[in-house]
């Protein structure tokens, strides 16, 4: 199986906050910036800290940090798809 994907558009300032307390918490998700222009990264979630990662999330959509939130079909489950 593979994880849950997500995507989130970040505040620039705040791209580097939500980096370091995502690493702080071991294996929850990995991020990676998709675009880096307007600060839009994607997560890999395992099944079993969804629930973890979403309440992070909320957080961070509560402070300001996460403008945009959604879950999508994880890309690297497509064949077809070019990394």
């Amino acid at each position: 199986m593979f994880c849950f994907y997500y995507t989130a558009t970040v505040t620039r300032p705040g791209c580097w906050y939500l980096v370091a307390v995502l690493r702080s918490f071991e294996h929850l998700a990995f991020d990676r910036t998709i675009d880096k222009e307007n600060s839009v990264f994607e997560f890999f979630v395992p099944e079993g800290n969804e629930s973890d990662f979403l309440e992070f999330i909320r957080y961070f959509q509560e402070q300001g940090i996460v403008t945009e939130f959604k879950q999508l079909p994880n890309r690297l489950a497509d064949p077809n798809e070019v990394c």
